[in-house]
C-alpha cells in the first residue's frame, strides 16, 4: 500500500504557478484500493501507477518536488479516461476528476509536447471547436468525403495500413456528417404541442450540430411533446468539456463565460443538454471560477442550478406517456459522465420502462467505460479498443437488438463495435427511442452493418 506523508515537502514543488492538485483534495484519499477494480486502465494494464490511487500518489510526489513534471508523469496522467468511476467507488469522497483535470492543466502549461502534438492540440482545441464557421466548413468537407464514396474507397483499399498510429482503426471512428446541420436551427423558438408547461433552453453543442443533427432535432420534438417551449440560443458555443479534460482551463473559462451569459439572460426554467459529457462540465462550471476570475463564480452557480440532462429533466416531471408499442429487446449502457459524474442512473431507465412492449435487459458492467471518453479513443486507441471489445461481449450476453445510451461519444464508440461485430443491431440515444415511440415514422438506423 502506498503511504501518504504529511503536507511538509522536502523540495520545492515541481508544479508551476496556476491551478494544480491541492492538499485539501488529494489528502482525502486513504489509499484503501477500492477504486482499483473500478478503474478501466488498471483493469486493463494492472499497473499501480495507472490506477486512481497511483496517479494521486504521483501528483503528491510532483507537489513534493520528488518527481519531475516530465514524460513518466504525463504518460500515466494522459492514460486516465477521466471516467470518474473511482469517485463512485471511493468511500472517502475524493474528487478525482478535479485532481486529474488540474494536473492536466499543469501539463498543458509546463510540459513540452512534440511539434506535431502541439500543433494538433492548438488547431483542434483553440481554432476548431470554438469556431462555428470553421466547424461548418470542415463538416461540409467531411460530408462530401463520406457521400462521394471516397471514404469507402480509401477504407477498403488498405492504404491506411501504411500509416502509423493505428490510423485505419481511428478512421472508422469518424462521425457521420448529417445534413442539414443543426446549426441552421440556432436562434429558433419551438412551441410546445399543446399547453406551455415549461420554458427551456436547449444546449446544442458544437460537433453535435454536425454529427448528431437528427438527435438534436429528436430532442426538440420530445421536449415539445412534453409541454416545453424550447429556445435554441444562437449565441451559444462549445461547452469547453474537451478543453477541461485536456487541461486547457483558460479557454474553457472563456467558453463558459459566453454560455453563462447567453443562457442566464433568458430566465429559463431549465437548460437542457442531451450529451452526458457536455452536461457534466456544464454542471461543474463553478469549479472553473473557484480560484480564477472569482467574480463569475456566483453566476456559474446560478447557471448550474438550472442545468439538466434531458433524461433527468423528463423523469423529473409528469412526462407524456402516450407512446406506441415498440416490441424490442434492448439494453442500456450508462455513460460515465452521466452515471459517475452526475449520479444519474435511474432516469433513463424510468423513461424506457414507460415504453409499451420494450424489454429492457440490464447490461453487466454497464458502469464500465466503453472507451470513448471524448477523444480518448483516438489518442489512446489500443486501450479504447480493448474496452470496447469487453463492452460488446457484455452486449452479446444480453441478446439485445437495441443498444441504448445517453451520450453522443458513446454512440460513436458503440456504433464502431456493432460495425465490427457484423451483427444487425441498432444503436440509439434514449431520446431517439422516445421520439420514435411518440411518432409513426419508420425507425432510423445507426451503426447497422
Amino acid at each position: 500500500m502506498i503511504e501518504v506523508e504529511n503536507k511538509a515537502a522536502s523540495k520545492p514543488s515541481a508544479y508551476g504557478p496556476g491551478e494544480a492538485p491541492e492538499w485539501e483534495f488529494y489528502s482525502k484519499c486513504i489509499h484503501c484500493g477500492l477504486c482499483l477494480n473500478a478503474c478501466p486502465t488498471y483493469r486493463e494494464l494492472g499497473l499501480e501507477m495507472d490506477s486512481p490511487r497511483g496517479r494521486i500518489y504521483q501528483m503528491i510526489q510532483v507537489e513534493r518536488g520528488r518527481l519531475p513534471l516530465g514524460d513518466n508523469f504525463v504518460k500515466h496522467i494522459d492514460l486516465c479516461l477521466d471516467c470518474r468511476a473511482c469517485e463512485t467507488a471511493c468511500p472517502s469522497g475524493v474528487e478525482y476528476g478535479r485532481l486529474v483535470e488540474t494536473a492536466r492543466s499543469q501539463i498543458n502549461q509546463y510540459y513540452r509536447r512534440s511539434r506535431v502534438g502541439t500543433w494538433a492540440r492548438r488547431f483542434f482545441f483553440h481554432r476548431l471547436l470554438p469556431n462555428r464557421r470553421l466547424l461548418n466548413r470542415l463538416g461540409n468537407l467531411l460530408w462530401l468525403y463520406q457521400k462521394s464514396g471516397l471514404e469507402k474507397l480509401i477504407l477498403h483499399s488498405g492504404v491506411l495500413k501504411l500509416f502509423p498510429m493505428r490510423l485505419e482503426r481511428v478512421a472508422h471512428l469518424s462521425p457521420r456528417m448529417e445534413k442539414p446541420f443543426f446549426t441552421g436551427q440556432l436562434g429558433r423558438v419551438v412551441k410546445p404541442s399543446g399547453e406551455t408547461r415549461y420554458r427551456v433552453a436547449f444546449f446544442a453543442g458544437c460537433i453535435a450540430n454536425l454529427a448528431f443533427a437528427r438527435l438534436n432535432e429528436a430532442t426538440i420534438r420530445v421536449l415539445a411533446r412534453n409541454g416545453c417551449e424550447v429556445t435554441i440560443p444562437e449565441a451559444q458555443g462549445c461547452c469547453g468539456a474537451l478543453h477541461v479534460h485536456a487541461g486547457i482551463r483558460d479557454l474553457a473559462r472563456d467558453l463558459a463565460k459566453r454560455n453563462i451569459q447567453t443562457f442566464l439572460e433568458g430566465g429559463y426554467d431549465a437548460i437542457i443538454t442531451n450529451a452526458a459529457g457536455c452536461g457534466s462540465v456544464l454542471k461543474e462550471y463553478p469549479l472553473l471560477f473557484e480560484r480564477e476570475e472569482r467574480e463569475f463564480y456566483d453566476r456559474a452557480c446560478e447557471f448550474t442550478s438550472r442545468m439538466r440532462d434531458v433524461t433527468e429533466f423528463l423523469a423529473g416531471i409528469e412526462f407524456n406517456r402516450d407512446f406506441k408499442t415498440l416490441r424490442a429487446r434492448a439494453t442500456y449502457q450508462d455513460p460515465c459522465h452521466l452515471g459517475h459524474a452526475q449520479g444519474i442512473r435511474s432516469a433513463p431507465r424510468q423513461l424506457l420502462a414507460a415504453i409499451p412492449g420494450l424489454q429492457l435487459v440490464e447490461l453487466k458492467e454497464s458502469e464500465v467505460c466503453c472507451g470513448s471518453a471524448g477523444i480518448y479513443n483516438v489518442v489512446h486507441n489500443e486501450i479504447a479498443e480493448r474496452l470496447l471489445a469487453a463492452k460488446m461481449r457484455r452486449v452479446d450476453e444480453t441478446g439485445a437488438e437495441l443498444i441504448l445510451t445517453a451520450n453522443p461519444g458513446c454512440l460513436l464508440q458503440l456504433c464502431a463495435g456493432v460495425a465490427r461485430s457484423g451483427r444487425q443491431r441498432r444503436v440509439m440515444h434514449v431520446i431517439e427511442l422516445l421520439d420514435e415511440a411518440y411518432s409513426e415514422k419508420l425507425p432510423r438506423w445507426r451503426g447497422a452493418s
